[in-house]
């Protein structure tokens, strides 16, 4: 985003502008709004699945679709709009997304319908991602700010799927529980009109395309793309695994609902801890995790190793976030690459389990967390080529 009204500062947590605590946790929970479903998506759309309104191939299209269509619209609105009128942005993004909501509401007996209201939703849903990531990229402590962004939608999630869980969907159904999302929104509006008018134009914007076309920005966001196409392999996958080792379904569940809990731990530990680590550093050793906890799901795990390498993927999820947020800022100082994280960690999520699909044969799964193994490696190689890059330009310059 761009705004003809640069507004320089020297204050000095902020690149350009001055936001207030208000203002800033204000954009934060509107971006928080819009990543909801990432954490409630197994409740409702399970829910949608055991009704009979969809298929497994159906649940798997509906799922895709809105997260690619979160990745576009986070892409779309951070590159294209201007940073202004944020306020008016905002509320119209959430009634919206309020309105895609009650339509899947009241749409779950068409597929093809749920598939194309979740796509709108998405679309909404990223712009509200882009409200948010707008304003981290502005900070001079984006990662430490990342974090709060993190550990606020996951607790949120959190909150919304306990009340799903247990009172909502047992009561109303998947209908029931789009229904509170639509209420959600509807309620945030009152919230945006506490996000800053404007954003303040972020230096050296102009010729921003160009500045991602570049050999260190491309590295650095792949390396996320990649590190993110292991989680969503492995996550989508999960109850048939743990199926395959003897695992049953109520298992993985609470499994699932640990890791929401284990993932709060794990972006409030990487709030505290982001300035100590360097980046480089943390990002290569939670990659090597990544590949062990793999590693654990192709071996034929017990209940005890599964548990295990379940939690220790939930734990590095989002404690990696803050780190990515410094690669995306170093390997473009306009700040410009690190309004597509959120894009290229949505894609990841997408593709992860349709590139791991094509390798499943039959009813063996452990292509997947094999798959899953890969892709962290590539994160971690990507992240070496970035290094690499970094350091030939310096010896250039």
């Amino acid at each position: 985003m761009t705004s003809t009204h640069a507004e320089r500062t020297d204050n000095g947590d902020w690149l350009v502008g001055n936001p207030t605590g208000a203002q800033l946790a204000s954009a934060l929970w509107i971006g928080s709004v819009g990543l909801l479903i990432l954490g409630l998506q197994p409740v409702l759309l399970g829910a949608l699945y055991t009704e009979g309104h969809v298929s497994g191939d159906e649940l798997a299209l509906v799922a895709t679709a809105e997260m690619i269509m979160i990745a576009i619209g986070s892409a779309v609105v951070a590159m294209l709009l201007s940073a202004r009128n944020m306020r008016w942005k905002s509320a119209v993004l959430l009634i919206l997304l309020a309105l895609a909501n009650w339509w899947t509401a009241h749409a779950t007996q068409q597929p093809m319908m749920l598939i194309a209201a979740r796509a709108v939703a998405g679309l909404a849903e990223g712009g509200m991602v882009a409200i948010a990531t707008e304003l981290i990229a502005r900070s001079r402590r984006a990662e430490r700010i990342g974090g709060y962004f993190v550990t606020l939608q996951t607790l949120a999630q959190c909150a919304l799927a306990l009340l799903l869980a247990l009172y909502v969907i047992p009561s109303a159904g998947s209908a029931g529980g789009f229904i509170v999302l639509a209420l959600v929104c509807l309620a945030s509006t009152v919230v945006a009109w506490k996000v800053p008018a404007d954003y303040a134009d972020l230096p050296k914007q102009e010729g921003h395309f160009g500045n991602v076309l570049t050999a260190g920005s491309l590295a650095a966001l792949l390396s996320i793309f990649c590190y993110f196409m292991f989680f969503g392999a492995i996550w989508a996958f999960l109850e048939p695994l743990g199926a395959q080792y003897g695992i049953d379904a109520r298992t993985v569940g609470l499994m699932v609902s640990a890791s929401l809990a284990v993932q709060v731990v794990g972006a409030m530990t990487a709030t505290v801890l982001e300035a100590r680590i360097d980046y480089r550093f943390a990002i290569a050793v939670i990659g090597a995790v990544a590949v062990a906890s793999s590693a654990v799901f192709a071996g034929g795990p017990g209940h005890g190793a599964f548990w295990a390498a379940g939690l220790s993927m939930g734990f590095i999820l989002l404690f990696v976030v803050p780190y990515q947020i410094r690669l995306a800022i170093t390997a473009d100082e306009t700040r410009t690459a690190v309004l597509l994280v959120p894009a290229a960690q949505l894609f990841g999520l997408a593709i992860g389990p349709i590139a791991a699909s094509l390798l499943i044969d039959g009813k063996d799964f452990r292509p997947v967390p094999e798959f899953a193994a890969a892709s962290a490696a590539a994160s971690v190689a990507l992240l070496g080529l970035f290094i690499l890059v970094s350091r030939r330009r310096r010896v250039v310059a």
